[in-house]
């Protein structure tokens, strides 16, 4: 087995490809995997990287391709549908686990296999990607300031970029389903876009919503604080119409919506072109307050979100194969400071005036 080879499962995705494409930045070469054929194989040919083609309810040939490698990269969603089996193949071959997951519930779902990880010796790392690398990281940094923290806000936007299919398809999954954040410990769920307000990135003043974004879940865990709330920016006029979906959530639900959507998604590019993505900026902010009204807040900048994802789950590999790591579940931040994503090309941090 070679020290710098791990698995990349889902390379047929688009950030599948973007992984593989930037791995050789990395001295590192990934085994590409994924269930379609007729993507994962020219993929291969082209990158004159190794291939395996087997679908995740294949045990004994997902049991085999762990069995061969240190760690896999799991870019194959939607995690609430495969995530479960891939940790649960990880955990009996002895393979650190890896993924590029947003969503909540998957992020919880993860954290009880804790246990199961340490005894297996192996680390459980969700979110290594723009979910939730830059936030998680600015949550830890804010923590560290203000130790005595009660209250997290933590907002992202893109200027210029996209959606890719998987992305788009997860979200249409979600259509109707609302929003959520945590008070008192406690995840509660609350209306899409329950608060909205204006957030100075320093290059840009942007109006951002309330949304369900990772963090929900493992700010707290990096940090403890008990009262999160995530934003992204959106447009005025989008947020007015997003305040009165709880009106049509009922038919946000149906299957007829949900297909057409999908339908209209598999139309697009499978994402944005390199074009956009160098042009295309990340923004994030945060503030933490304490009891006695205390802030502190830091703004980061950096590339689009799915080359900071490329990068950043590159960047992780590279440690877990090195040795550097933590058993158990873990997010970025515990696992590797508040500085890992600054590791990322083109990443910056200031702390607000």
């Amino acid at each position: 087995m070679q020290t710098n080879t791990f698995l990349l499962y889902g390379a047929n995705g688009y950030t599948g490809e973007l992984i593989a494409r930037f791995a050789r930045q990395y001295d590192l070469h990934p085994v590409l995997a994924g269930r379609r054929k007729e993507v994962i194989v020219p993929l291969s040919e082209q990158l004159q990287l190794p291939c395996l083609v087997f679908d995740l309810g294949d045990k004994t040939a997902l049991l085999d391709a762990l069995r061969q490698v240190k760690a896999v990269v799991h870019a194959a969603g939607p995690f609430h549908h495969t995530a479960r089996q891939m940790i649960e193949a990880c955990l009996a071959t002895g393979t650190h686990y890896i993924d590029i997951n947003g969503d909540i519930a998957v992020f919880e779902m993860i954290k009880k296999y804790d246990a199961a990880a340490k005894d297996a010796g192996i680390m459980l790392l969700p979110g290594a990607g723009f979910d939730v690398v830059p936030t998680d990281c600015a949550a830890l940094y804010l923590k560290n300031r203000l130790p005595d923290a009660v209250s997290l806000e933590l907002a992202f936007a893109t200027l210029g970029g996209g959606l890719s299919h998987g992305t788009a398809m997860t979200m249409t999954a979600k259509l109707g389903q609302g929003g959520a954040d945590r008070r008192e410990g406690r995840i509660r769920p609350v209306p899409l876009g329950q608060k909205g307000m204006t957030v100075d990135f320093g290059m840009k003043k942007l109006f951002v919503m309330s949304i369900p974004w990772g963090d929900i879940s493992t700010a707290y865990t990096s940090t403890g604080i008990p009262n999160i709330t995530t934003y992204t920016g959106i447009s005025r006029n989008i947020y007015r119409l997003m305040k009165g979906q709880v009106l049509f959530n009922w038919l946000l639900r149906t299957r007829f919506v949900r297909g057409f959507i999908s339908r209209k998604i598999n139309q697009r590019p499978s994402g944005p072109s390199d074009a956009q993505r160098e042009k295309a900026i990340s923004l994030v902010w945060g503030a933490a307050v304490n009891p006695g009204g205390q802030s502190v807040s830091v703004r980061l900048r950096g590339p689009e979100g799915y080359t900071l994802t490329a990068h950043s789950c590159l960047i992780i590999v590279k440690k877990i194969l090195g040795g550097q790591f933590s058993i158990g579940y873990q997010t970025p931040s515990l696992a590797y400071g508040e500085d890992l994503v600054l590791e990322v090309p083109g990443m910056t941090r200031e702390i607000v005036p």
